[in-house]
């Protein structure tokens, strides 16, 4: 297991397919180094994801962890977008587009750290709380809008955000831990993107040539290695390239 997160920011690097199987073989196989292993590539995968997260926050404001954002408002939210993905009109034909839940689950996931993090409380600390309960977790098996349902209620009844029912929400729509920090990475990558191009100011263009950018970002992340050292650099080109095309014209 070759895991490199002491990179710069937009370096990282993840060599497993899915580190939570990885842990559970490691159980399974009784090795106390693989299990050692196993557990700080997982914590140091959601080390840079806090970390990578924070640096986004940051720019829109210095001072935001202590600006009390509702960050549990724009997650119950996105799981609107995400059923509405999903399909749930039974009035009409309907295909679930699961790429496109992924995505918003993805989505989902940056409201919900940022949800979690509290001033005093330390990156790592946060990432230990994660791991924990993550571990702990046992799996509900709802299906997709019903784990989401579950998500968006407990947003709305806490005003905060749980992470056993986001994990949930990740098995229902059939993303694996791996799968979304590859997600995560690219869609950071999108909303530096955005800020970089006057989502702020308001000048920056979602849709381009009819479609959402989210929709391009999935297709340019299906042609890209997301083991290569520069991934993210190769995410930020190929959208710069697709948004002068598409957008610009």
């Amino acid at each position: 297991m070759n895991i490199c997160l002491l990179e710069p920011l937009y370096k990282p690097h993840i060599d497993v397919p899915c580190l939570l199987f990885v842990l559970q073989r490691c159980y399974a196989l009784g090795s106390l180094r693989s299990i050692h292993r196993a557990r700080h590539a997982l914590k140091q995968a959601l080390i840079n994801m806090l970390t990578m997260q924070d640096k986004m926050n940051t720019r829109v404001h210095e001072n935001w962890v202590s600006q009390g954002f509702e960050w549990y408002r724009a997650a119950w939210i996105e799981c609107g977008e995400l059923i509405d993905h999903y399909g749930f009109k039974w009035w009409k034909k309907q295909e679930p587009d699961l790429e496109q839940v992924r995505l918003e689950a993805v989505d989902i996931w940056h409201f919900g750290m940022s949800a979690l993090f509290v001033a005093g409380k330390s990156i790592e600390h946060i990432a230990d709380e994660i791991h924990a309960e993550l571990q702990a977790h046992e799996p509900s098996g709802l299906g997709v809008r019903e784990a989401t349902e579950a998500l968006a209620l407990h947003c709305l009844g806490t005003k905060g955000f749980s992470l056993s029912l986001f994990w949930d929400l990740m098995l229902a729509s059939g993303l694996d831990f791996d799968g979304l920090y590859r997600s995560y990475v690219g869609k950071n990558v999108l909303n530096f993107f955005r800020q970089d191009h006057g989502y702020k100011a308001g000048t920056y263009i979602k849709n381009w040539d009819g479609r959402e950018d989210n929709e391009h970002l999935v297709e340019l992340l299906e042609s890209l290695d997301a083991k290569d050292d520069q991934f993210a650099e190769h995410v930020y080109a190929a959208l710069e390239k697709r948004y002068r095309e598409m957008a610009l014209g």
